[in-house]
């Protein structure tokens, strides 16, 4: 089993008893994903908020190269461990950067204090192992929301962005790599991976 970036903010937290590898938070997660892989359905769900993430992040790329004058382009390419498997959103030389659209301006991180979020950086930290890269940078972009995802009851004034500079509509937050979190990681997935297994040959022989 090889496990997405994404979900490293739920396979790594912590449990209670500090006998146990894997917290109920992980265990649940787990389980959810070997139901969804063993019957084949998914409990995703797109709203409007990870629409804009996703579809507009090409327009969040150009914010950045605006405002740092760079030549950014977004990776196509899937990279694959014996852990992990992901997509970082740009991959440079020496560090790989990973690219949040934010809904509004009331949601976006308008500081890096603000944009502290252990989900990310774990998926950030497992981009970096997967690329072998020393550096990882997290931007939050703030552009305006297409009007296809808004409703006459938006408030327009925090989803129409562009009269204001783009400078003040990234916030950067940076991650060296740690090979201790990666010793963490080798110990969780690997504990991940034989937990999934074995849930799935319940759901088999049941």
């Amino acid at each position: 089993m090889k496990w997405r970036p994404s979900s490293l903010g739920k396979l790594m937290t912590q449990p209670k008893a500090k006998s146990e590898i894997l917290s109920e938070t992980a265990k649940s997660y787990i389980k959810t994903k070997a139901k969804e892989d063993y019957f084949g359905y998914s409990t995703h769900i797109q709203t409007k908020p990870m629409l804009k993430g996703t579809d507009w992040e090409e327009e969040s790329i150009a914010l950045v190269n605006q405002v740092r004058g760079t030549f950014y382009v977004k990776n196509k390419e899937r990279y694959e461990n014996e852990f992990l498997t992901g997509e970082p959103d740009i991959i440079l030389d020496n560090s790989i950067i990973d690219i949040k659209t934010s809904w509004s301006l009331d949601t976006w991180p308008a500081t890096p204090e603000e944009g502290v979020n252990k989900d990310y950086e774990w998926q950030i930290r497992g981009y970096l192992w997967l690329l072998n890269k020393p550096v990882g940078y997290l931007i939050y972009c703030m552009i305006d929301t297409d009007d296809v995802l808004l409703g006459d009851w938006d408030n327009r004034f925090i989803h129409k962005v562009s009269h204001i500079d783009p400078r003040k509509r990234i916030t950067v937050l940076e991650y060296q790599r740690n090979t201790i979190n990666e010793e963490m990681m080798v110990e969780k997935l690997t504990a991940a991976t034989e937990y999934y297994n074995e849930y799935i040959e319940q759901l088999t022989n049941k």
